[in-house]
C-alpha cells in the first residue's frame, strides 16, 4: 500500500490526500491517453534534493506534445509545483508522480474540448525491486509480450496506456517465480524491462539498447554520462537475449529501479551470478550523486 502524505497538488491547489479525486467519466480513465513522470527526491546533508527535476518535467511536456495534449502550465511552473508539494508535505525523501490527463467532458475517442488536468503526488517509496535486489541482484524472465512497434505507438512518450503491456509482462514474470520481465522488440532484439532500461557488460565495455524503440530514460542517460566520465566505454547498439546470457554483468536503470543488478535471466546466471565490478562501481557513484555526496554532478540536484 502507498504510504500517503498530507497533500496532493491538483490543478494549482493543494488538496488533502484522501480528497484528491476525479469523476468516474474522466476521459483518460476510459481511453488511457495521459502522460506522467516518475521522479525521486533524496535526503542529502543539505536537505531534500530532486534528481534531474528539469529534465523530468521537460520529458513530461515532450510526452504531452507528442500526443497533442496542451498542459496549461509552463515547465517552470510545474517544476516549482513539484518543489511546493514536497515542501508542504514536510518529506525528506520521496517518489514524485506528476500526471497530466484528459479530464471530464465528452466521451468517445476524440476528447474535443475536454480540459487537460495536472496532478502531482509525493510519497515515501523505497527500492522498487527490493533492497535485496539492489544489493544482490534480481531474477529476470524474457517476456512473451513484446515492446510496441514504433508505428503502433510512439516510443518517446511516457503514456499511461502503454503500461498495459508492461503490467502483463510483469505479472507473467512474477507468476513464473521471477522478479522482473525483459521485453524484446518486434524483431526479437532486447528492448527494455517492464519499466526500466537495460545495460549489459562484456569485456569491460557497457552496452545498452539504442533510442530507436525505447523510452529515453533519464537514469539511463545519467549512467551513460557517469560511465564515460569514469573511462568506461559505452556502446549503444542492438543485442539479442543470448548476448545477455553470455554477458559478464547486466543491470536495469530507472527512476524507480535506480541501478538494480540482474543476476539471472531465464534461469541462466549472468556472469558469476552476483553483481559485477562495473555494475557495483556505477551503482556506488549513482547513489553518491543522488545523496549529494558527489560535487562533480551537483547540477543534477534541485534542493528544496
Amino acid at each position: 500500500m502507498i504510504d500517503g502524505t498530507e497533500k496532493i497538488w491538483m490543478d494549482g491547489d493543494l488538496v488533502p490526500w484522501d480528497e484528491a479525486k476525479v469523476h468516474v467519466l474522466t476521459h483518460t480513465l476510459h481511453y488511457g491517453l495521459g502522460v506522467f513522470e516518475g521522479i525521486r527526491c533524496y535526503e542529502t546533508p543539505d536537505g531534500p534534493a530532486v534528481f534531474r527535476l528539469r529534465e523530468h518535467v521537460e520529458r513530461l511536456f515532450h510526452s504531452a506534445r507528442i500526443f497533442m495534449m496542451e498542459i496549461p502550465y509552463s515547465i517552470d511552473e510545474v517544476a516549482e509545483a513539484v518543489k511546493e508539494t514536497i515542501r508542504v508535505n514536510g518529506i525528506k525523501e520521496c517518489y514524485i508522480r506528476p500526471l497530466a490527463y484528459i479530464g471530464y467532458g465528452s466521451m468517445g475517442l476524440y476528447p474535443k474540448e475536454n480540459p487537460v488536468r495536472l496532478s502531482i503526488a509525493v510519497w515515501p517509496w523505497g527500492a522498487y525491486l527490493g533492497d535485496d535486489g539492489l544489493k544482490n541482484g534480481i531474477r529476470v524472465k524474457t517476456s512473451s509480450f513484446i515492446r510496441n512497434h514504433v508505428n503502433s505507438n510512439m516510443s518517446r512518450g511516457k503514456v499511461c496506456g502503454y503500461y498495459v503491456t508492461s503490467q502483463l509482462a510483469k505479472k507473467e514474470a512474477i507468476s513464473c517465480g521471477y522478479d522482473e520481465a525483459l521485453l524484446l522488440d518486434t524483431e526479437g532484439y532486447v528492448s527494455e524491462g517492464s519499466g526500466e532500461n537495460v545495460f549489459i557488460v562484456r569485456d569491460g565495455r557497457l552496452k545498452t539498447t539504442p533510442l530507436t524503440s525505447i523510452l529515453e530514460g533519464i537514469t539511463r542517460d545519467s549512467i551513460i554520462t557517469i560511465a564515460r566520465d569514469a573511462g568506461i566505454e559505452v556502446i549503444e547498439a542492438r543485442f539479442t537475449r543470448d548476448e545477455v546470457y553470455i554477458s559478464d554483468e547486466a543491470f536495469f536503470t530507472g527512476t524507480a529501479a535506480e541501478v538494480t543488478p540482474i543476476r539471472e535471466l531465464d534461469s541462466r546466471p549472468i556472469g558469476t551470478g552476483k553483481p559485477g565490478e562495473v555494475t557495483s562501481k556505477l551503482q556506488e557513484i549513482f547513489f553518491s550523486i543522488v545523496k549529494g555526496e558527489n560535487p562533480r554532478y551537483s547540477d543534477w540536484l534541485t534542493y528544496i
